[in-house]
Order: C-alpha cells, then sequence, then structure tokens
C-alpha cells in the first residue's frame, strides 16, 4: 500500500491506495501549523481508524503548493510511516511534457491533474481544478501540457464578498432556487454560482476556438467542482479523486525510489 498526498492551499487530501484500488481517503487542514510529530501523530491515528497500519506502507508520494509545510509533512513521514517520501517536481518522471513559456513554474497540483486525466481518459484533454483558485489546463493528443489558465476560485470570490463588502454576510456556497433573487443570501449564491458556471462555460469555449480542437474532452476535479459540474454541459467527467489517481500513477512510473 502507498500513501498519497495533495498538499493545497485549504487542506491536505490524502489516500491509501492497495494496487489500482483506492483504500481510503481523508482530509486534514493546511492553514494550522503544525510540527512533524503532529503531522505523524494525525496521520497515523487516522489511518488505525480506517483499518490500516502506518507500517503496513510501502511508499508515500507529496505533490504540494505550500512549501511552508513541506519540511515538517516530510520528517513526519519519514518517522511515522517509515517511508521516504517521494515529493513531485523537477526531474520526477510524469509521462507529460510541458511546453509552456516556463515549465518550472507550472504548480505540482496541475502537473499530478494532467497525469490522471491523459492516463484515465487520453488526449486531448481540458482539465479543470475547482480548489482555493480555479485552473484549465490543455494537455494535447501527444501528452503535451499546451496551456493553463488560472482564475480566482469561487471559496475566494465568496470571501472576498464578505471580507471587504460591510453590510454582506457570509454564506453557503449552494445553487440557489432561481437566478432571480430578492434577498441577499440568495444573491450572493446566484452570482457566485452562475457566475462560476458563466465563466466556466465561456473559457472552455474560448480553449476550443484558440486551440482549434474539436474533439476535447473537458475532465473537472476539485472541492466545489461537482456542483459546477451538475449545471453544465460542456464538462464530460466529474472525477472526485483526479489528484490522488495522479499521484498514484506518479509513484508507479518512479518507484525505483527506495523506502
Amino acid at each position: 500500500m502507498i500513501l498519497v498526498i495533495d498538499v493545497g492551499n485549504t487542506n491536505m487530501t490524502m489516500g491509501v491506495y492497495e494496487g489500482e484500488a483506492l483504500r481510503a481517503t481523508f482530509r486534514i487542514m493546511t492553514k494550522m501549523p503544525r510540527t512533524s510529530d503532529e503531522y505523524g501523530v494525525l496521520i497515523t491515528q487516522i489511518l488505525q481508524n480506517r483499518g490500516i497500519e502506518a507500517a503496513s506502507l510501502e511508499g508515500s508520494i507529496v505533490a504540494s503548493v505550500v512549501p511552508d509545510v513541506m519540511h515538517a509533512l516530510n520528517g513526519a513521514l519519514a518517522r511515522y510511516t517509515r517511508t521516504k517520501p517521494m515529493n513531485v517536481g523537477p526531474g520526477t518522471k510524469t509521462g507529460i511534457r510541458i511546453i509552456t513559456e516556463d515549465p518550472r513554474a507550472i504548480g505540482a497540483d496541475r502537473i499530478v491533474d494532467a497525469v490522471a486525466a491523459y492516463e484515465k481518459y487520453g488526449g486531448p484533454v481540458l482539465v479543470l481544478d475547482f480548489g482555493t483558485a480555479t485552473t484549465y489546463d490543455l494537455i494535447t493528443e501527444a501528452g503535451e501540457f499546451a496551456a493553463g489558465i488560472t482564475a480566482p476560485g469561487i471559496r475566494i470570490s465568496s470571501e472576498a464578498l464578505w471580507t471587504q463588502a460591510a453590510k454582506l454576510p457570509k454564506i453557503e456556497i449552494k445553487k440557489p432556487k432561481s437566478i432571480l433573487a430578492q434577498e441577499t443570501i440568495s444573491s450572493m449564491q446566484a452570482g457566485l454560482v452562475y457566475g462560476q458556471i458563466g465563466q466556466t462555460e465561456y473559457i472552455i469555449k474560448k480553449v476550443k476556438e484558440e486551440s482549434g480542437i474539436k474533439n476535447l474532452k473537458v475532465v473537472a476535479t476539485g472541492g466545489l467542482g461537482r456542483l459546477i459540474a451538475d449545471e453544465t454541459e460542456s464538462i464530460d467527467v466529474y472525477d472526485s479523486f483526479l489528484t490522488l489517481e495522479g499521484l498514484r500513477v506518479i509513484f508507479e512510473k518512479n518507484k525505483s525510489v527506495k523506502k
């Protein structure tokens, strides 16, 4: 079994794979400062609660967009799971060739998503990740990471509303009964959700138009991705575990790295 970890700006999403089967998933907050011992105890306790002993892990792999947590997290994995954590970064074999102007500027999470989407659905494919930021990444038929678009995520937009406008409240992000809102909360929900749907549909349309790719598969993932995917025909597939699957695939491509 291997432990895969996606370190995002808001949450760390973790999964345990036994072969190609996903045995367990769980999340912990990224923003809360922790020592390596705190990470280690928390991870091992959650694993035990899922019926998995840390000692049974054969390896671990991490993709992170938050450098500040990596020293403590890597130390925790080494000490508490007895694995040598593989960190996705320059030099990691992925099977994806990045042809953008600055390949090193592409986040590890986006590379991992691209790997999973290309392996599972083939190319050309457009990968949407509705996380802290909403990202749109174009992978060609030949497996080239050709372009990426980055926009504020729905949560960032919602936080901007209630922190920057004194009279607007903090709200639950969900689709209101109608876009014809008649009070503040549903008005904000309508703007956030329908605004994201409109952005998504337009960006997908423009990517297809400017790339000239007509048979482009559109795959979405990320926390609020289901909410958007259910409301538009522009998204072909919603895959909630796309990033974890990408980490598993990359681990397999690099498994000569020993514990």
